[in-house]
């Protein structure tokens, strides 16, 4: 099973291990990962953070990537869901689920997917603070993450 889905609404994560589960009996181990929209200690308030995307482009770069995720790993399921629009700090922004027979095959697909779509994935953000608004670059410490996934 392979989901792949970007929305506005918030996603419930137990919901989401429930389809999981429902649907793949040989599961032996699911490694979940939920981001946030997290606020850095500033005296510049983050009052929201805005994701913007094309419509069709992030669903097909995203299913992209879970592809390659399984195709490097013997996964049983694996779930993407990624927000998009104005979100508020703690808001979920993004859940990575991957299922597999073994741990350690849902955690390294876990990781690679998440590091993919650091990079990968067609968002732009853009932050709200008290100060004012600024678009976020991509940062050089990201790229440098998921080129160690890059096949030699």
């Amino acid at each position: 099973m392979m989901r792949v889905v970007v929305q506005a609404a918030d996603f419930d994560v137990s919901a989401e291990m429930a389809r999981l589960h429902a649907t793949e009996h040989s599961i032996g181990a699911v490694v979940s990962f939920t981001g946030l929209v997290r606020e850095e200690d500033s005296s510049d308030r983050l009052i929201s953070l805005t994701l913007e995307h094309y419509p069709g482009m992030t669903e097909r770069e995203l299913t992209r990537i879970a592809e390659e995720a399984r195709s490097r790993w013997s996964l049983q399921a694996v779930t993407v869901i990624h927000r998009f629009g104005e979100l508020k700090p703690s808001d979920q922004i993004v859940l990575v689920l991957t299922a597999s027979a073994h741990r350690g095959a849902a955690f390294e697909a876990a990781q690679f997917l998440m590091d993919y779509l650091k990079v990968s994935a067609p968002f732009w953000k853009k932050e709200v603070r008290q100060s004012g608004e600024r678009w976020i670059e991509e940062r050089c410490s990201d790229d440098e993450t998921a080129a160690r996934w890059k096949k030699s």
